[in-house]
């Protein structure tokens, strides 16, 4: 058996299964988006309530509590969150092409080696735009997506935030338990080579064509013990850093957990990838939201933008777009049934400031030969030897 010292925040994990992934360019990004460094990639239940007497009506042990504490479509994470953990794996495999091992079962329990830190807050049950059976939006960056989450009262979620929401109290490697199921959790997909100048100008039929994505809502076993649905696997996600000293940790506000739908990456709930700056996007980066819990006000700044004394103006500016901007497109978009009138992008050059502002607020960047995941993708695993 081999043993884990799982440790939050010191984890650099990579996010495309290939041992080169390549580098989103610079050149077609929007401005103040910068590709980040070489991928190295991941790897990467409240309680039950004793039943009242038959004579009285019967409350809801999960949904009356938070309706209370949570805003509508929001899950409430509430205990003990553990910020070292270990975890015994007992079977694992070693994928070639990322050279990196992944562990296929761990042996429970998994134990608290660390410190217990008590949290509640509230998190989004899907990833934006949190609508069950809609598709996780892509290509936001850090700042475009901390923008979005702001424009509806809400920020950037942490990253032990996430973390906690996946585990559960037991601090289980998977949201489903000590055995990796790609099925479950969707995963293990071949890497399928992107053309990274069409990714770069967002052209819609290579976006599509790299869609392995489900619909939010649709993996029942992949929920947390908090009724968090889809946390790893399916689309990566951005959550926002809590190190605050200099190092390769600590050097972006942005960080990335869960890990894509490709084969060759960990897919748990604590491993996270250190190495993209908030400028950086991706086709399979999408984010979620999270908000004080019990109607405290919510400071849509993260933690490091709260100790610089940023404005969220700069936020803004570095988002090339505002809070109003996303509120009047959103609102544009439902209005006409799920479509805000943006301008196409141009397959095979730059996307016009304009319509890539459009598409990218209303999460119309895949082209309509998009296909879902249905299960029966899974590439082979390696020998395991290494």
């Amino acid at each position: 058996m081999r043993r884990y010292s799982v440790v939050p925040l010191l984890f650099v994990l990579a996010c495309a299964a290939t041992p080169t992934a390549p580098e989103v360019p610079a050149e077609p990004l929007p401005p103040n988006a910068s590709p980040a460094a070489t991928d190295s990639t991941p790897p990467a239940a409240p309680a039950g309530s004793t039943a009242p007497p038959a004579t009285a009506p019967v409350p809801s042990a999960e949904k009356e509590p938070e309706s209370r504490a949570c805003l509508t479509g929001m899950k409430l994470v509430d205990g003990d969150y553990c910020t070292e953990v270990e975890q015994t794996c007992t079977k694992s495999w070693f994928d070639k092409s990322n050279k990196k091992k992944v562990c296929e079962v761990f042996e429970p329990p998994s134990q608290c080696v660390g410190k217990r830190v008590k949290k509640r807050f509230c998190i989004d049950t899907y990833s934006w735009p949190n609508v069950k059976g809609h598709r996780p939006e892509i290509m936001n960056n850090f700042y475009q997506a901390q923008v979005k989450c702001a424009s509806i009262g809400k920020r950037m979620c942490t990253e032990t935030e996430w973390t906690f929401a996946c585990e559960g109290p037991e601090m289980k490697p998977f949201p489903h338990g000590y055995v990796r199921d790609a099925r479950k959790c969707n995963g293990d997909h071949k890497w399928d080579s992107p053309k990274m100048r069409l990714v770069g100008y967002r052209n819609a039929r290579e976006l599509g064509r790299l869609w392995h994505g489900v619909p939010s809502g649709s993996q029942p076993d992949c929920i947390s013990d908090f009724g968090v649905a889809d946390l790893p696997g399916n689309n990566d996600e951005v959550v926002s850093s809590e190190t605050f000293e200099k190092s390769w940790r600590g050097e972006f506000d942005s960080v990335h957990t869960g890990g894509p739908w490709y084969k060759g990456v960990r897919n748990q709930c604590r491993p996270k990838i250190y190495s993209h700056n908030e400028g950086f996007t991706y086709y399979f980066l999408g984010f979620r939201c999270c908000a004080e819990a019990d109607g405290k006000k919510t400071d849509p700044r993260t933690p490091k933008q709260r100790k610089k004394n940023w404005k969220f103006e700069r936020v803004e500016r570095l988002a090339t777009w505002t809070r109003d901007d996303v509120t009047s497109l959103l609102a544009l978009k439902k209005k006409n049934g799920g479509h805000c009138d943006c301008a196409p992008c141009p397959g095979d050059r730059r996307c016009p400031r304009k319509a890539l502002k459009c598409n990218t607020i209303c999460g119309t960047t895949l082209g309509d030969n998009a296909k879902d995941a249905d299960g029966s993708h899974l590439a082979p695993k390696d020998d395991g030897k290494e």
